[in-house]
């Protein structure tokens, strides 16, 4: 990904209070992350982003809104999954840039400006479902026991009961009288 410079947040210019910016985040953002658009094929969202500096340390908050376009893993349908995201990354200066936490950074005190756009989009990455489903199979209850989807896991035939008189293995006997 090269640097976007509208997302380029210019903290030396800066004076010692709270900063407010506002981006959009549409298809050429997350084609800058992913071109082939295998994780998130596109999106709308709108990220406010708050930042607070003081001599030590630079607090940005960031609330991201909006939807981004994914793929159904059940049905391969694309849907726009609503996002509301609020999240907080730390600035500190120091000897060396690196990355000290996920959400703590240090900069050197002669850093110009801090590019945001690869932390805005780790924020929506990590905001998203881990199974991806179409709205439509979301209003399915998992617990219905008439749903044709439902996976059972059993070793003998749903139709068969267990049979009691059947002998067991005196190892497992023994474990039965443990209570």
């Amino acid at each position: 990904m090269k640097n976007d410079p509208q997302f380029d947040l210019p903290i030396a210019r800066l004076s010692l209070k709270t900063h407010h910016f506002a981006f959009e985040l549409g298809r050429a953002f997350f084609e800058q992350f992913d071109p082939k658009g295998e994780f998130i094929a596109d999106g709308n969202l709108h990220a406010d982003v708050t930042l607070h500096k003081t001599e030590r340390l630079i607090t940005i908050d960031s609330h991201i809104t909006g939807t981004v376009r994914l793929t159904c893993d059940r049905s391969l349908d694309e849907y726009d999954q609503p996002l509301d995201i609020d999240n907080q990354l730390l600035v500190r200066y120091g000897d060396e840039p690196k990355e000290l936490d996920d959400d703590v950074l240090q900069v050197t005190p002669d850093t110009l400006t801090l590019n945001i756009a690869q932390h805005l989009y780790d924020y929506i990455g990590l905001a998203l479902p881990m199974k991806k489903l179409h709205p439509r199979f979301q209003n399915e209850a998992d617990d219905d026991p008439d749903s044709e989807t439902k996976l059972i896991f059993s070793t003998r035939p749903a139709d068969e009961k267990p049979d009691d008189d059947e002998p067991i293995d005196p190892r497992w006997a023994a474990l039965k009288n443990l209570n």
